[in-house]
């Protein structure tokens, strides 16, 4: 079920890196890093794949820790 979750926030995370005209820290700052400029087409997914996996993970171990303290409040 946690794993699921976390697929859905990366999931999310990733389309809209994607779709918005923006770049967003840290992908943007990271692709920059490990691509060189030539590859621009790249540099979008590697900045989208980036932000998934950290907006991603930082959303779903949150939603765990406040789940798992509510259902032990209870």
């Amino acid at each position: 079920m946690k794993g699921l979750l976390i697929i859905t926030f990366f999931s999310i995370f990733a389309i809209a890196s994607i779709l918005i005209p923006v770049p967003l820290f840290p992908g943007s700052l990271l692709s920059t890093m490990l691509l060189p400029s030539e590859l621009t087409t790249y540099s979008v997914l590697l900045s989208a794949l980036i932000n998934g996996l950290i907006y991603g993970s930082l959303l779903g171990i949150a939603f765990c820790v406040i789940s798992n303290k509510l259902e032990n409040d209870l």
